[in-house]
């Protein structure tokens, strides 16, 4: 009996998580009560607090059950990174644009994360968690760039830090813009190339330094004014530099 207890208290919390995933998708997530998440998946509101202590736990939990694209493609790059960190990067990348159309719980999560979720007060822990995974994030590609630095795949100048924040921020902008209007994006045709135009412009001359040559200034040329003054109790003018 206390087995089937435990299987009908699991049964219940998937329940709960895909009713989540739908209401939230379709509502947004400030919008959305958890007796609306219960109704939704045909169960009390009680049933909702048995599980989840808020909202925000809810969200967690729901999010933490998918496989969310960046977080296996980090794993994979910093696996590879130490052979060739570049490939890695550029792999990752690559990867995580091409499994939100491969999984659909991933791709509909992320839809939710990045378009229908607006972090008020009662998404703070949330807020707070995905900053953490966001530097986390920024700590693997650094290390993989800093490695890129020390085998010469990338310029000795190169801003390190400055880098990854671009490729974290370039691939999530891409990332939404397929969740947001998929026909004008294709991961699958589109993801090698939309990454080269990054990591090409860290190898070449567009790479982001840390000592920018800024070319020298002409000073500036002094500006000429006209000025009255009296010579011999006559007003003349005289241009003044």
């Amino acid at each position: 009996m206390a087995r089937r207890t435990r299987e009908e208290a699991l049964a219940t919390r998937e329940q709960l998580l895909d009713a989540a995933e739908r209401v939230f998708r379709e509502r947004g997530v400030g919008h959305t009560t958890l007796a609306e998440v219960a109704d939704a998946a045909g169960v009390t509101r009680g049933a909702v607090y048995w599980h989840f202590r808020s909202k925000a736990d809810l969200f967690e939990a729901m999010v933490a059950r998918a496989e969310m694209p960046h977080e296996t493609s980090l794993q994979r790059m910093e696996d590879a990174a130490a052979e060739d960190p570049m490939a890695a990067l550029r792999q990752g990348a690559i990867e995580s644009l091409t499994h939100l159309m491969t999984d659909a719980r991933a791709r509909a999560v992320y839809e939710i994360v990045f378009l229908r979720c607006e972090y008020t007060d009662e998404l703070a822990t949330v807020r707070h968690g995905q900053a953490c995974a966001r530097d986390n994030c920024y700590d693997k590609i650094e290390t993989a760039m800093r490695a890129a630095v020390e085998r010469a795949q990338l310029p000795a100048g190169t801003d390190i830090k400055l880098a990854a924040r671009g490729i974290y921020a370039y691939v999530g902008g891409l990332m939404r813009d397929y969740l947001d209007a998929p026909d004008t994006i294709d991961p699958r045709a589109d993801a090698g190339v939309l990454i080269d135009i990054y990591l090409e412009g860290l190898r070449g001359g567009a790479a982001v330094r840390k000592k920018r040559n800024v070319a020298a200034r002409k000073p500036a040329t002094p500006r000429r004014t006209t000025v009255r003054r009296k010579a011999n109790g006559a007003s003349t003018r005289a241009t003044a530099k």
